[in-house]
């Protein structure tokens, strides 16, 4: 069995179309692969370079990412049917702003270490500790404990 090379069937569609003057259809066929295969590799490389992005950027701006991808997509794909991208990317992006900032797990966790001292000698057990210790490195509790104070009285 003979391995047959790799050939692209050529129609002709026309008998105008063939003639000498016209450039060779294998010629186009290697032109066209190569430079999909530079779009292939170029988006690649933009989608981990992206992703590195998103990995560094706080979680608030998250959507930006997509958001900029979907609306650069919209607006150079305009005029076909994929231009319809941009609007949810647009969304995304007015969406960034006006995220919501979620509660750190840190902090939520010691609200609920905190909460376990529930009667008023603990409490000022807690506080005689804390009076030891500077402000610098007590902030963060002292807050807590001030805001927790309101369900106290």
């Amino acid at each position: 069995m003979i391995l047959r090379a790799r050939r692209r069937g050529m129609v002709v569609w026309s008998s105008a179309a063939s003639g000498p003057a016209r450039a060779p259809a294998i010629a186009r066929t290697a032109r066209t692969r190569r430079g999909r295969r530079l779009i292939r590799t170029g988006a690649l490389l933009m989608m981990v370079g992206a992703l590195r992005f998103a990995r560094g950027v706080g979680a608030r701006w998250q959507p930006l990412l997509p958001g900029i991808s979907l609306t650069v997509a919209g607006i150079i794909m305009d005029g076909s049917s994929w231009a319809v991208l941009a609007l949810p990317g647009l969304m995304f992006l007015a969406y960034a702003p006006v995220m919501p900032v979620g509660i750190d797990p840190d902090r939520e966790r010691l609200e609920h270490e905190l909460s376990a001292y529930s009667t008023h000698a603990q409490r000022c057990d807690l506080e005689a500790t804390l009076a030891r210790y500077p402000d610098t490195v007590t902030g963060e509790l002292r807050d807590i404990l001030s805001g927790q104070a309101s369900c106290w009285k």
